[in-house]
């Protein structure tokens, strides 16, 4: 029985990691009608309303203390709308693969954050997966005479959502001690639909009356609400619980992998060789950053 719950456990984080590394390739598709603030103001709305569904069938609700209610803005401000703001606008301008794989170095960013906000220490290994990370993103970006293969301003905008995505980690780390992850994650969509609601009546309410998606466009945008928002968050919260954060961070690694291989099949992207050395080495970056924190975990937990 217990075998069975490890596979379910594992089952459940291959989901979530698939999910995501879709998501990349569904915002493409919902792109060639809609602009990104309307698919993130329809996505965090559907998926607001999921979570807030399952938390009241469950009894998971949880009273917010008033005194987080900023601590709770701030962490939605920055993610997810900041983060989705370069998150999508940047991939109007990549490849879905090179937007996963740049996405995918916030867990090498994260020790340094940890050093700058907690005066966490750095290891030679963490500054050593850092390194070898931005190797791996240089060479998928850049060509052989130092220019940018990939738009310099779709580069610059998932950046600065990985820079969003870090400053919620700062709040995320204080909140967690105090709420569940149902609660945080139901807070922040329903907080980033709402702000992105206000933009899109501004910007994209008189565009989106005039369009007329197709059901591939149709299906992409529940997709990246149900899948995306919704089951991949809680998948992964329930692997998180079993596994721990650093043996479930490891299978993040697969999202640039299944984002590459989606896209080859879905919308057949052409895959360059500085496209796979460049993910392969990223790849390599990251997990030498979360070997060492599953090494320190065990360490501590050898001690309890």
């Amino acid at each position: 029985m217990e075998s069975l719950k490890k596979y379910y456990i594992y089952l459940l984080i291959m989901l979530a990691v698939t999910f995501w590394g879709i998501s990349y390739v569904w915002t493409k598709i919902v792109f060639e009608y809609y602009g990104p603030i309307t698919i993130m103001f329809i996505r965090l709305s559907i998926s607001s309303l999921l979570i807030h569904i399952i938390i009241r069938i469950k009894g998971l609700h949880e009273k917010i203390d008033k005194k987080d209610y900023l601590s709770f803005f701030i962490m939605s401000f920055f993610t997810p709308f900041c983060y989705f703001i370069g998150e999508n606008f940047g991939l109007l301008y990549v490849s879905p693969t090179i937007a996963a794989v740049i996405i995918a170095t916030i867990p090498v960013f994260a020790p340094i954050l940890g050093f700058i906000a907690f005066r966490e220490k750095v290891n030679f290994i963490n500054a050593l997966g850092f390194i070898i990370s931005f190797l791996g993103v240089t060479i998928m970006i850049l060509d052989t005479d130092l220019r940018f293969t990939a738009s310099p301003l779709g580069v610059f905008l998932l950046l600065f959502a990985v820079i969003s995505a870090l400053i919620n980690i700062v709040f995320l780390k204080k909140l967690t001690a105090k709420y569940s992850s149902i609660t945080i994650i139901s807070v922040q969509n329903f907080i980033g639909a709402v702000l992105f609601m206000t933009v899109f009546f501004i910007i994209d309410f008189q565009h989106f009356l005039t369009i007329t998606p197709s059901i591939s466009a149709i299906g992409s945008l529940l997709a990246l609400a149900v899948f995306g928002s919704t089951l991949a968050f809680l998948f992964y919260t329930s692997a998180v619980r079993v596994l721990g954060i650093a043996k479930s961070a490891i299978f993040t690694n697969l999202i640039p992998v299944i984002t590459t291989i989606s896209a080859l099949i879905i919308l057949k992207e052409s895959i360059e060789f500085s496209n796979i050395l460049g993910m392969s080495i990223v790849i390599l970056g990251l997990m030498l950053t979360q070997i060492t924190s599953l090494k320190k975990h065990k360490k501590l937990k050898s001690f309890s």
